[in-house]
């Protein structure tokens, strides 16, 4: 057995390794990279293989820097199966054909940008009589339909006339749709053939719903190689879903490599016991203030644990009288989805919550906004509340609007709960922000770029990091060395290049033998 390390390889984002056997290849994971716009659009277009090759994808979980790029795949002559979690499934239900509208919108979007750049270009008599151009109001009335609608229609046949380069998007929702019929779910614990005397069992990673260690074990000759793959490893003791797994299977213990995630490997969060009181002494201070508390949250699990909190505050009558709000029409269908699958939530959501017929994420100030027009009356609400916004990076999505509008008032904070990768939006606020705070918020406030305008950061900015999904230094640590596992070698991925290779120091010093692989690097197994 071989290994190829295709993606998130000291980086965060873009998780793809492809396993190859003498008769198969089996890619684990299918994520898209985020990052630098060119940066992203160049990584996600083009495979470092031929989706032809692959016998079957084994999916850790249905975060998109795992799952994003699968349309990607499907369309490009796969012929196997994704085999993954049933609540791995229920969630990229929603999330790929999400991820593909966003595709679209993006494309549309660059394109009316060159469309409006060259009809407004002195000398372009395409549209206009005098042939001096448009002027821009004249291009926008063109090329949109009221203010928010681009005129599609228009702006394709526009661009094909005057022989402009098009923007296409990644993928269609026709093309995630079609990638859904791909899925072959499975409960945890079920042991199924991904490739000729090759098979995969899944075990609870712990970080959302339905993620999974994927343990494969490939037989040649009488003789197996095991190979495991942590994908996202979760918290201990942390809201609504059991912990990582640490007793695996007598046939499932001697591990030739653990492929393992080191987001965090460097950095301890706070204990998730904190959780509920740190909140409350934000929100405490924001909304005394008369101040918005905004909080950019992934519509895959943070916003759910997020809800959860926010509700245990509310039954202990710790949650100030003032409306909560998710605007995230994907959150709010992500929420359903966690509400269909309490076969996988831990002890203390089913004794808290289950056994009073409550539903978890569902308490008397919590208001779901899913029209556009509802968002648009949000944004301009200036009155003490508490938002909750997609996407978690803040790269794109409902929460840069809000951001438009919320970033400048000193009153409001824009609460940090989650990873926010390099190059991102989200890490410009944290570093910025949070520097701003250290320095007593002295002088003048950073200036922060989106919406090709720069606003000045005087929102306060505040951070959690126990809402984290992902495992921590010490956390990672107590599944190496409290798992039944025994791990020939340790191959860390899925962490800044720093992160990776400070953990695979501590890891050498506990004892293991690790490495820290490259893009586009094989390693044998076994």
């Amino acid at each position: 057995m071989h290994v190829t390390f295709y993606g998130a390889v000291r980086e965060v984002t873009g998780s793809m390794h492809l396993v190859a056997t003498q008769r198969d290849r089996v890619l684990l994971d299918c994520g898209l990279f985020q990052g630098r716009r060119k940066e992203a659009a160049e990584k996600n277009r083009v495979l470092p293989f031929d989706p032809g090759i692959l016998t079957n994808v084994v999916l850790s979980h249905a975060h998109t820097d795992h799952s994003g790029r699968l349309p990607v795949v499907t369309k490009n002559g796969f012929k196997g199966r994704i085999l993954c979690t049933r609540a791995t499934k229920s969630a990229c239900d929603y999330l790929l054909p999400d991820s593909a509208s966003i595709q679209e919108s993006d494309a549309d979007y660059l394109n009316y940008k060159t469309l409006r750049a060259a009809l407004t270009q002195p000398g372009n008599a395409a549209h206009t009589k005098r042939g001096a151009g448009m002027d821009l109001g004249e291009a926008k009335k063109l090329l949109k339909k009221g203010r928010h609608e681009l005129n599609v229609d228009t702006i394709r046949d526009l661009m094909a006339r005057l022989r402009l380069e098009v923007v296409k998007p990644l993928y269609t929702v026709p093309d995630a749709e079609k990638a859904l019929t791909y899925f072959d779910p499975y409960p945890y614990q079920t042991t199924v053939d991904v490739g000729h005397q090759m098979t995969c069992t899944f075990y609870d990673a712990g970080h959302i719903l339905g993620s999974a260690i994927s343990m494969i074990t490939a037989r040649d000759n009488g003789k197996a190689v095991k190979l495991c793959f942590s994908g996202d490893l979760g918290r201990f003791d942390k809201p609504i879903i059991n912990d990582p797994e640490l007793v695996f299977s007598e046939a499932d213990r001697d591990v030739d490599l653990l492929i393992m995630e080191s987001t965090y490997g460097d950095r301890l969060h706070d204990t998730a016991a904190d959780l509920k009181g740190q909140l409350a002494a934000v929100l405490d201070q924001t909304l005394q203030r008369g101040g918005t508390v905004l909080i950019p949250a992934f519509a895959f699990g943070r916003t759910q644990v997020l809800l959860y909190v926010l509700h245990e505050l509310y039954n202990e009558k710790r949650l100030p009288r003032v409306p909560v709000y998710v605007d995230s029409p994907l959150a709010i269908n992500l929420t359903r989805v966690f509400a269909e699958h309490p076969e996988v939530y831990d002890q203390d959501a089913r004794t808290d919550f289950l056994s009073k017929g409550q539903n978890p994420f569902l308490f008397d100030p919590l208001r779901l906004v899913r029209s556009v027009e509802e968002s648009m009356a949000l944004n301009r609400e200036d009155k003490p509340q508490i938002i909750i916004a997609a996407s978690g990076m803040c790269e794109a999505g409902r929460i840069l609007h809000h951001l438009r509008f919320k970033i400048h008032n000193e009153r409001n904070t824009i609460l940090i709960v989650g990873y926010m990768a390099e190059n991102t939006l989200g890490r410009r606020i944290e570093e910025l922000g949070l520097e701003y705070e250290r320095s007593g918020r002295k002088g003048e406030a950073p200036l922060v770029r989106f919406f090709n305008k720069e606003y000045p950061l005087r929102a306060r900015v505040a951070k959690i990091g126990g809402f984290s999904g992902h495992a921590d230094k010490a956390e990672m640590l107590r599944f190496l060395k409290q798992s039944n596992l025994r791990i020939k070698k340790v191959a860390l991925v899925h962490g800044e290049e720093g992160q990776a290779l400070h953990f695979a120091d501590t890891l050498r010093h506990e004892g293991f033998r690790v490495s820290v692989p490259r893009r586009g690097e094989t390693v044998a197994v076994g």
